[in-house]
């Protein structure tokens, strides 16, 4: 027995550490492994409904996009809003700098000032020289009829013939001065307008509602 013992001495050493080996394996396989009890989780069953759901990774880009800015260079003074920003149509979202646009528009009415002025002084010189050459024809037409009963020498007549000339001169000076008055105030009036639509430009608005 003890040369049995002797001759399986490795043999039982080895034995004495794969036996625990094989516990502790066969422990851990019940335990945590395949072998291992699954565990059961009891849930009460209920009627819902399904609400589908997306998920995913993605850049978002705008269905639309409305271009602003002023009709003419310039520097931007205030910005009234920043990206993601939601606006409403109408909204101001920034404002370009006027400069000198403010002054040029003091100027421009007080030049229309001016030109209504103008107008108005050439329309009471057309009245005052219309009122003239109607005289001044009255006064031709009678000398004509004197001169054929002799009554007035021809040197008269021609000369109230003259008047008349030069009245009718005068009107047609007088109211060709009061239509370039006219004119001269068109044009004003139009540069002034151009020059308010260009200072209401400078304020850009939100076209649309947006972000």
């Amino acid at each position: 027995m003890k040369n049995w013992f002797a001759a399986n001495r490795r043999l039982l050493g080895l034995l004495a550490v794969l036996l625990p080996l094989a516990g502790l394996l066969v422990f851990v396989a019940l335990r945590a492994g395949p072998l291992a009890a699954v565990p059961v989780t009891v849930a009460t069953v209920e009627s819902q409904a399904l609400a589908p759901a997306l998920f995913g990774i993605g850049t978002v880009e705008a269905r639309y996009t409305h271009r602003i800015g002023p009709t003419f260079a310039g520097r931007v003074a205030t910005v009234a809003v920043q990206p993601g920003d939601a606006v409403r149509a109408g909204q101001v979202v920034g404002e370009m700098d006027p400069v000198d646009l403010d002054e040029r528009l003091v100027a421009q009415e007080a030049g229309l000032r001016r030109a209504e002025a103008n107008v108005l002084a050439a329309q009471a010189q057309m009245r005052e020289v219309g009122a003239r050459r109607s005289f001044a024809d009255a006064q031709a037409t009678r000398y004509a009829r004197l001169l054929q009963s002799n009554s007035v020498s021809s040197e008269a007549a021609a000369a109230k013939r003259q008047e008349a000339d030069a009245a009718a001169a005068a009107q047609q000076a007088a109211s060709a001065g009061a239509e370039a008055a006219r004119q001269e105030l068109s044009r004003l009036r139009a540069e002034r307008d151009a020059l308010r639509v260009q200072r209401a430009n400078l304020r850009l608005v939100a076209p649309v509602d947006g972000l």
